[in-house]
């Protein structure tokens, strides 16, 4: 105790040092703001002969009164900053990273007019300056104005500070922009006039200043970070448009000035207008990307390379301009209803595609308005002036003058046709069974004609073979009809002197062989051909045996008829007219064993019998005798002087 006593002033040293700023606070109005601070300064009450109320709707004092005063304390020393008259608080500055902005509320300014949302922006050293703020004419409200990355000695008592991301286009996109304050857009318009210099909408009091619309705007911001107030304007990212390879792009623009037609005077289904105004553009865009805003400007794509359209149930192609076409249903001439598939081959011109658009406003329209109805039309108009039978049997005529009107109609609408192709044509069911039945029946009458010149062929093989296998009996027969007919003729030269009758025979029986020789050839030849007509060659080779052997044998019964006469004339020549008359009848009657001399005259019995008419009888019967031992000897076992049997 005595220590505190004796050493009071050390402990009043200590609290002292601890509680300085209190005291300098206390004794002299001393204030200390450290470097990375400000001091909000709040005034409690006014003295005699300041200014002692704020404003009507003021919050913030600028000319000394009480309240929150607008001016703060930087980092420094102050005197006078009595404890009693003035709150002091201090504060962090105000921070903004990268990548980020900061959004300004006030509380305190002028109103915003009617019509607008946001404050204009006043200079105040980035809202540093509150006092010079309000001054100024600084509205109260949110703030077209931001402040970017970095460090602010910011008066919270008059500013509110949200931190907002920065706008980030990527790449390949676009940001379409609507701005949600500005002057209302002119009647009959869509968009927004075109404002420049503020910087992509980063100056947005420029933009207000210039007299900017709200609403959607026709400039567009491309792939980068932009420092946009989100209060101000809207951002939506769209990729950008792209025009693929074997495509053009017409541009139908919804905003601009009204320009002059460029179609000429011979196009009357739409206008075309210069690159910037409204309606559709004259130069197409090329294969590319482009950084379009699709609010204010439309794109279609049209097709410059060779397009296929299917007219089939089964079939589309990629680009989907085919996807609503089918199968054309037709009806012949004679009643039936067939199905036909048809490919259509266009191609559209780069210079040609504006025309086609203001015409028909896209390529499907061209396809439903056109092409569809003119195919269709054409291929059932042309199917009922034929039967199906003709129609599928004249096709590829058809195709061709199917492509030749085609063309002709799509010149008309700008369009060139290229090809018109005819698919798969279904007749019905019940005439194709016909089709079918008959075409089998007619290959079935090809295969049997084959067949049968095969036979025929065949049955020629088979005669020349059996030909071939008779050709040694042919010779063997030759050979004989030679030797029989050298035979006959020495043997008519032999008897010539003695008897025409033997010559005559001999000539006869070697014609006879001969004939044979001949017949025994043709049946043997006709033999081969019997597989096949065997009745036929049958009955010709009877036929012709029958008349050879008939003229043989009249033949022979002529030469033995001449050679007998001959003959006769020589024995009557010999023994007389009335001798051989008797000899002959002799003769016959002994051939036949006629009793002509009863054996009593032989026996010299009855009462006129005598010597000589005895020994006649006997020698007529010796002479039948001879005849009946002659008849019993067969022509067969006769040969004549050669030894050859007759």
């Amino acid at each position: 105790m005595s220590f505190l006593i004796d050493y009071w002033w050390i402990v009043v040293l200590v609290i002292m040092l601890i509680l300085y700023k209190v005291i300098l606070r206390i004794l002299f109005g001393m204030v200390i703001i450290p470097e990375d601070k400000i001091g909000l300064v709040t005034k409690k009450f006014v003295l005699f002969g300041e200014n002692k109320e704020l404003t009507d709707s003021r919050i913030i004092a600028t000319k000394g009164e009480a309240g929150f005063q607008a001016k703060t304390l930087a980092p420094g020393l102050y005197f006078g900053m009595w404890v009693w008259q003035y709150e002091i608080t201090q504060q962090p500055f105000i921070i903004i990273p990268q990548g980020k902005i900061g959004l300004i509320l006030a509380k305190d300014g002028n109103e915003i007019p009617t019509g607008s949302i946001l404050g204009r922006k006043v200079e105040c050293d980035n809202f540093q300056d509150a006092e010079k703020f309000l001054v100024g004419g600084g509205q109260k409200g949110r703030q077209a104005a931001y402040i970017t990355a970095g460090s602010y000695r910011i008066n919270t008592l008059l500013f509110t500070v949200s931190e907002v991301e920065m706008v980030q286009i990527h790449e390949s996109m676009v940001g379409i922009v609507t701005t949600l304050d500005g002057t209302p857009i002119e009647g009959g318009q869509i968009a927004g006039k075109t404002i420049e210099g503020h910087n992509n909408f980063q100056d947005f009091d420029l933009f207000l200043k210039s007299g900017g619309n709200r609403g959607l705007q026709p400039q567009i911001i491309l792939a980068g970070s932009y420092n946009i107030n989100p209060w101000a304007i809207q951002i939506e990212e769209i990729p950008m448009t792209e025009i693929p390879i074997g495509h053009v792009g017409v541009v139908i623009s919804y905003i601009g000035l009204e320009g002059k037609d460029t179609s000429g005077s011979e196009f009357k289904h739409g206008n075309i207008y210069e690159k910037g105004h409204k309606g559709v553009w004259n130069e197409p865009y090329g294969p590319g990307k482009y950084p379009l805003n699709k609010y204010i400007m439309k794109v279609e794509l049209v097709p410059t390379t060779n397009l296929v359209l299917n007219w089939a149930n089964a079939r589309s192609e990629s680009h989907s301009l085919d996807k609503n076409l089918s199968t054309i249903t037709v009806r012949s001439k004679d009643g039936f209803p067939f199905n036909l598939d048809v490919a259509q081959i266009i191609h559209i011109p780069s210079s040609e595609a504006p025309k086609v658009i203001a015409r028909f406003g896209n390529m499907n329209n061209l396809v439903s308005q056109v092409l569809e109805p003119t195919i269709g039309n054409y291929f059932r108009n042309s199917a009922q002036d034929s039967d199906v039978i003709s129609f599928l049997g004249t096709r590829k005529e058809r195709q061709q003058s199917a492509k030749d009107h085609i063309r002709k109609v799509l010149e008309e609408y700008n369009v060139n046709a290229v090809d018109t192709l005819i698919g798969d044509i279904v007749p019905p069911a019940s005439l194709m069974k016909t089709l079918t039945d008959r075409k089998i029946a007619q290959e079935e009458e090809l295969t049997f004609e084959t067949q049968k010149k095969a036979q025929e062929k065949r049955q020629g093989v088979e005669k020349e073979t059996a030909i071939a296998d008779m050709q040694k009996e042919i010779v063997k027969a030759q050979q004989s009809v030679e030797i029989a007919e050298r035979t006959a003729n020495a043997t008519v030269k032999k008897a010539e002197g003695d008897a025409t009758s033997i010559k005559l025979a001999v000539q006869a029986e070697a014609e006879t062989i001969k004939m044979r020789a001949n017949a025994s050839a043709e049946a043997t030849r006709y033999k081969a051909q019997a597989d096949s007509e065997a009745t036929k060659l049958t009955a010709n080779a009877e036929a012709e045996k029958i008349s050879v052997t008939g003229k043989a044998e009249a033949e022979k019964i002529l030469a033995i008829g001449k050679s007998t006469a001959e003959a006769y004339q020589l024995a009557v020549s010999a023994m007389g007219g009335d001798n051989f008359t008797k000899y002959k009848v002799t003769e016959e009657i002994g051939k036949g064993r006629i009793k002509i001399i009863p054996d009593v005259l032989i026996n010299g019995n009855g009462s006129e019998a005598n010597p000589m008419n005895g020994l006649l009888g006997l020698k007529l019967m010796e002479m039948i005798d001879t005849s009946k031992k002659d008849d019993t000897t067969t022509p067969s076992s006769k040969k004549d002087n050669k030894g050859n049997k007759e």
